[in-house]
Formats: structure tokens, C-alpha cells, sequence
């Protein structure tokens, strides 16, 4: 049953949020702009969907039972891109299917199944492509013919960032040095020849014929500045915005201005910067979060945007397209902030109230994944659902999180994951001592990273918390490493200074599995059978060792990767949680 096909009468309000569709910002092709693609769960399902602005139809591309997450448009518009991996696995090739329907068919020959690694694509036909497996990173031009000539090939992880509107040039970010944190930018001809390296994350060449100006941002003391270099020329030119947090930028279309979208202490802002006068000048956006903005031909604004009370909307600065995607969720209420000292400086965190009663309440920390990310004030059905059921929601930006400046993020290398876990013991007793939360009703929960951090403070500060929550975690970081796609084991390398061989001692200190004997609290575990990132072999061994030793334990697992693309599965696996809770806290 599609989720727009659910009634809805009599259904409680979380359960409406969780139903609501939920959609990406639209891509448009490069040279018919009209024509557009994004996913959206509106089937139920997450899936493909193009887009005809001129006729204003909508058509469903994909139709997978596992969904589908990734899409791009050729630059003509006559035809669509998506990712088939094998049910959420991230392996597997992509496809290719005419705008206007019909089969679909490899859109690269000549390539076994592999890791997407990033895509460019072209005009006249062509695309960059990165490609990874077990053997290490490739970087491949795709001609219109659908065969590809490889430039670039290491043995560890790299990126296809963009092409050259000439097909000239390319550019890919690469970890040749071995730090997955700190990488490394390199222009190539098409011919696979190096033209220039440099540092940073890069944006993307100028979209404006004949311009091959390149765009990246490159670290300025405790922040990301733009920065425009001219291969021809090497002439550097540093842009100096001077905007404290997460700064990401991208070209008009004209590359007379640049768009960018400011992430500061949990809230976002948007600017236009004139590149002749040097100047930022503000866009009139509600107060909230930008989760994704384009510029779109003409000089208007594409952007999604939400608060913690208001679901996400597509809108546009200048104009009022006719989104298909229907189906609002119920409004909820608006976070509050916080701010607690704690070990490595002032901490940010979030609030979510229950309307009734005044506190301490029983609360829920919901941790954010990442490890580099952040909690905003943007719409969460999932905060609003636990608000619903009485409890009063506390997230935590701790040190690894985004939006407070580069060392903030950089320090949880110091001691990964017990760094975060002292800022989530600081905001912990603040909101006891504030009769926020009751000391003996505290539920820790979270996804991915946070589902790591969940089970590491079970078992590293055992009184504390009175419950666990953990999605697709990682329980066992050595076991998780050698069963976890490459980019995954790359990552690992970085953050623990090597591999587990080369620094065992380390692996150990982060792992759960390392405290599992102090465990006290029930614990409620889901991962997704085919999860490359979080595998879910060492997630179930974890779980089985708990309860052994007799814990309240309930595993759970679903039939997808590391991400849910199912409606229903995620109301199903919610309201698991919400019993678990009620059951045992």
C-alpha cells in the first residue's frame, strides 16, 4: 500500500509525519532546465521521479521493492540516471531510462558492479564517473556511447566531481594521502594528464561555456573560504566571506555571483555574493534550515526549507513553481536552545517540550549520525513523535558535529567516540539539574553514528541511562571494519590513526562490544541485512551477547542498507520503539 493511499483519519499525529511525503530538491537537465528529476517516498517507497515543468506531469521512473535514492539527468533532459545496487547493498551499476519512459538499460559498458564514487554529467553526452571496489577507487570519462575511458585509478577512495562545460578538463577529490579528512583536489585533462593539484573540497567548474574557472573551499584558520582558481592562469582568488560555521557555495548560472547557504549553531542563512563587487547581500529566507539550495537559469532560488515546527516545503525565491508532490505533515512544536558548558567548550543542543505538565519529564537524547553533522532546527517526525508520547527530546551538537568551526569537528579523533559522550554527559546533568529531565527516565537513542554512540554509553556510563535505542550501529569496530565497504574502512583509517592491525589498542577503546559486560539497560537494536556501512553480522553478535547475560533485549532487522526506504517500515519499526520504551522504562 502506497503511503498516500493510507488513510489518515483516526491516525495519531506522529504517525501522519512519518506518512507525509518526503522528497529531494529537484535537479534540472543543463540544457533543458524544464526537465527535472528527484526522489520521493510519495509511492510508499522511495523512488524516482521525473519531472516536465512545461506540461507539469510527473512520472514514477523506478519501481524497485528495495527503492531507489540516487538520480541525475543528462544534460539534454532526454533521458534519466538512477543507481541499482542489490536491495540497499550500495553495490551495483547505473541505469539509464528515456525521460519520457521506456526500458531501462546500463548507462556505462564495460564496468563490473561496484561502489558509487560520484557523477559528473557533461553535455553532449557525456559523464564522469567514480567507481570502487575492493581493489581501490577509478575515475572514468563516459562517452556517448555509453563506453567508458578510465583517467584515474588508486587504492584509495576517490571522487568525480565535475567536468569542464568544454569537456576539457576534470575534476575529481582524491585520498591518496591516506587521510579520508583531509582531501586532496586534482584537475586532469580528459586525456587522463594531471593539470594542477590542490587542497580542499571542490564545488565545481563554472557552468558558463568557455569559463573554466574552478570553485572549492579551502580551510582558513577555523572555517571553509571559497576560493576560484583558473587553471589556465593558476591565478588564485580567495573570496575571504569570513562566515564562522559550515559555508557551501556554487555558481549562478551566469558566474557573475555565487549562492551561498551559511550553517551556523543549528540555523542556516542564505546570501548572494557579487563577484565583481565583493559583496554578500542577503536573501529574504524565514529563519530555519536550508537543507538543500540551487540557482537555477535566470538568476531564481530553489531551495527546501524547514523549522522544527514546520515541515519541509519547496520553495523559490522569485517564482511559485507547482510542485507535485503533494501531502503536508501536521505542524509540531518549536525546539528551544540550550547552551551547557562542558569539557571542550560551550555545547548546543535542542529542545523539544511536551505540551503538558511541566517537567522533569522522561526524556529522550536522540543522537545525530555523521560523525560529521549536526542537529538543526529543521523539521523531525521522529522528535515530534516522542514529544507526542510525553517525553521531552534533548540533541546534542557535540564535538565531531558541523557548524561550529573545524576544530570542533576535529576533535572527537581525540578519543572517538567517549569525546562526544563527555558532551552528552554535560547537556545530561543541565537538563537534570534544570528539572528538565527525570535522572530515572532517560533514554538514549540514535542512527548510525549516534546508534554507535547509543551502545557505547551503555556501556561506558551504565548509570546514566535507563534505556538504549540503536539503528544500523556499529557495536564491534573490528568486526564492523572488515565486513564495511572501502570508503567505510578509509574513514576508519582516518579517524583511528590506521587500520586495526596498526593501532588494535585504539579500536578497542571505541568499541561497545569492549564494555558490553557493564551493560544494565534494555536495549532495542535494528540494522538492515545488506547495511556495507554498519554490517549487521557484528550488530546481531552483539545483541545476542546481552542477552546472554540475561538483558532486556529486542534485535530487529529489515530488509533493506543502511537507510530505510520504506514507509511503512519506518512507522512499523517507530512504533517497536515507542512499546520497547513503554515496556521496560
Amino acid at each position: 500500500m502506497a503511503a498516500t493511499d493510507v488513510p489518515t483519519q483516526d491516525m495519531p499525529l506522529w504517525e501522519q509525519r512519518f506518512r507525509a511525503p518526503r522528497h529531494t530538491l529537484p535537479a534540472w537537465a543543463k540544457s533543458a532546465p524544464e526537465h527535472c528529476v528527484f526522489v520521493s517516498d510519495r509511492s510508499g517507497i522511495a523512488q524516482v521521479y521525473c519531472w516536465d515543468r512545461t506540461q507539469n506531469t510527473v512520472r514514477q521512473v523506478t519501481h524497485r521493492p528495495s527503492g531507489a535514492q540516487h538520480c541525475a539527468i543528462e544534460a539534454s533532459g532526454g533521458a534519466v540516471w538512477w543507481f541499482a545496487d542489490h536491495d540497499g547493498d550500495e553495490r551495483g551499476q547505473w541505469m539509464r531510462q528515456p525521460f519520457s519512459g521506456g526500458p531501462d538499460e546500463p548507462a556505462v559498458r564495460g564496468i563490473e558492479p561496484y561502489w558509487a564514487a560520484g557523477l559528473a554529467i557533461g553535455l553532449r553526452g557525456h559523464a564522469l564517473l567514480g567507481h570502487t571496489t575492493e581493489e581501490g577507487s577509478a575515475i572514468s570519462l563516459v562517452l556517448p556511447s555509453g563506453t567508458a575511458r578510465k583517467l584515474y585509478q588508486h587504492e584509495e577512495p576517490a571522487y568525480a566531481a565535475d567536468l569542464s562545460r568544454d569537456l576539457g578538463l576534470a575534476v575529481i577529490a582524491h585520498s591518496e594521502r591516506g587521510d579520508l579528512w583531509d582531501p586532496g583536489v586534482r584537475i586532469l585533462s580528459t586525456e587522463g594528464l594531471a593539470v594542477a593539484d590542490l587542497d580542499g573540497e571542490v564545488i565545481g567548474f563554472s557552468p558558463v561555456p568557455g569559463d573554466n574557472r574552478l570553485l572549492l573551499l579551502e580551510p582558513r584558520e577555523d572555517r571553509w573560504e571559497p576560493v576560484i582558481y583558473d587553471p589556465r592562469t593558476q591565478e588564485r582568488t580567495e573570496l575571504g566571506l569570513g562566515l564562522p560555521g559550515e559555508t557551501s557555495v556554487e555558481w549562478s548560472q551566469d558566474a557573475t555571483s555565487l549562492l551561498v547557504v551559511h550553517d551556523h549553531q543549528a540555523r542556516s542563512e542564505v546570501f548572494r555574493y557579487s563577484l565583481a563587487a565583493r559583496e554578500l547581500t542577503p536573501l529574504k529566507i524565514p529563519e530555519g534550515t536550508v537543507e538543500h539550495a540551487r540557482s537555477r537559469p535566470g538568476g531564481d532560488v530553489w531551495f527546501l526549507w524547514s523549522d522544527s515546527a514546520h515541515p519541509p516545503v519547496f520553495r523559490a525565491l522569485d517564482s511559485k513553481p507547482r510542485f507535485p508532490v503533494t501531502g503536508q505533515a501536521p505542524q509540531a512544536a518549536t525546539a528551544r536552545e540550550a547552551w551547557v558548558d562542558g569539557p571542550g567548550g560551550r555545547i548546543h543542543a535542542l529542545l523539544s517540550l511536551p505540551g503538558s505538565a511541566d517537567g522533569p519529564f522522561p526524556t529522550v537524547f536522540l543522537l545525530h549520525g555523521g560523525p560529521d553533522d549536526h542537529d538543526r532546527d529543521a523539521f523531525d517526525p521522529e522528535v515530534a513523535a516522542w514529544t507526542d508520547e510525553g517525553f521531552a527530546v534533548v540533541r546534542v551538537n557535540y564535538r565531531g558535529s558541523t557548524g561550529y568551526g573545524r576544530a570542533w569537528t576535529e576533535a572527537l579523533r581525540r578519543r572517538v567516540g567517549h569525546t562526544e559522550l563527555e558532551d552528552v554527559a554535560a547537556v545530561r546533568q543541565w537538563t537534570i539539574d534544570q528539572k528538565i529531565a527525570d535522572p530515572a527516565r532517560l533514554v538514549l537513542a540514535g542512527w548510525s553514528w549516534g546508534g554507535y554512540l547509543t551502545l557505547l554509553a551503555l556501556g561506558t556510563q551504565p548509570e546514566d541511562w535507563a534505556l538504549g535505542l540503536a539503528g544500523a550501529p556499529v557495536a564491534d569496530c573490528v568486526a564492523a571494519h572488515r565486513q564495511a565497504m572501502d570508503e567505510i574502512k578509509a574513514l576508519d583509517r582516518s579517524l583511528f590513526g590506521g587500520s586495526p592491525e596498526e593501532v588494535p589498542q585504539r579500536y578497542r577503546d571505541a568499541s561497545p562490544v569492549t564494555y558490553a559486560d557493564a551493560v544494565r539497560a534494555p536495549v532495542f537494536i535494528c540494522a538492515g541485512v545488506n547495511d556495507a556501512r554498519c554490517p549487521i553480522d557484528q550488530a546481531r553478535a552483539y545483541a545476542e551477547r546481552l542477552e546472554a547475560r540475561g538483558l532486556a533485549v529486542e534485535f530487529h532487522d529489515y530488509g533493506a542498507g543502511h537507510s530505510m526506504t520504506a514507509v511503512e517500515e519506518r512507522v512499523s519499526m517507530f512504533r517497536r520503539q515507542v512499546e520497547f520504551t513503554r515496556r521496560h522504562l
